[in-house]
């Protein structure tokens, strides 16, 4: 049996790679740095993990937990079909469940991966219109949404403890640009601008903390 683990992270930590790589050695990684909005098959490795799939390399994937394998509940289900239809043994590691026994469906997989990502999908439904309301109050109230209320403003600590996945992203990939950075840090739950990140930067250079 040819092994793969699949795994998506929103910032790059190079310690983790190694202790990943250490821990499964029977397993050939797939790692990407990207956000969980994006669809499986888009995701640049899982695209690479598709082509290993097609040529005959792989036909085993762990993953950690079941929102790894997709956006949305619908992605997630196709993922899983498209191994299922290719022959590969999908495992999710937290369930302790493989999606066949003995060449066949195994039906309690299915049955809890379906239930789990649609809860999954819902939590993040929920986030977002949470996000929505909370938006619309704020211009019913004010007329214009501004973000926070004029004239108030985050000190430096407040400001760096709120963007922990900026800092992150700058000391792990300082050569990327503010750009490249902001779209490394975000993810479904966190979204942040180029400008967000050069103000980051500033305060961490002002500190004097290397990047």
């Amino acid at each position: 049996m040819i092994k793969a683990r699949y795994i998506r992270q929103s910032t790059s930590q190079q310690s983790n790679l190694r202790q990943l790589a250490k821990a499964h050695p029977d397993e050939k990684l797939f790692i990407d740095v990207v956000s969980g909005s994006v669809p499986f098959n888009e995701r640049p490795q899982g695209k690479k993990l598709i082509e290993a799939v097609e040529a005959g390399e792989i036909n085993y994937v762990s993953y950690h937990a079941i929102d790894r394998a997709g956006r949305n509940t619908i992605n997630v289900l196709q993922t899983l079909q498209y191994f299922f239809e290719k022959g590969v043994v999908v495992k999710i590691d937290n369930l302790g469940l493989e999606s066949m026994i003995n060449d066949k469906a195994n039906p309690v997989f299915n049955l809890i991966t379906t239930i789990l990502s649609e809860l999954s999908s819902l939590e993040k439904s929920s986030l977002l219109e949470r996000q929505a309301e909370g938006i619309l109050q704020a211009k019913l109230k004010g007329g214009i949404y501004k973000g926070r209320t004029a004239g108030t403003t985050d000190s430096p600590e407040e400001t760096l403890a709120k963007h922990k996945k900026v800092t992150k992203a700058l000391k792990t990939n300082p050569t990327l640009s503010l750009r490249q950075i902001a779209k490394l840090a975000s993810d479904i739950d966190y979204k942040v601008s180029a400008n967000t990140v050069k103000k980051v930067k500033a305060l961490l250079n002002s500190n004097h903390q290397s990047i």
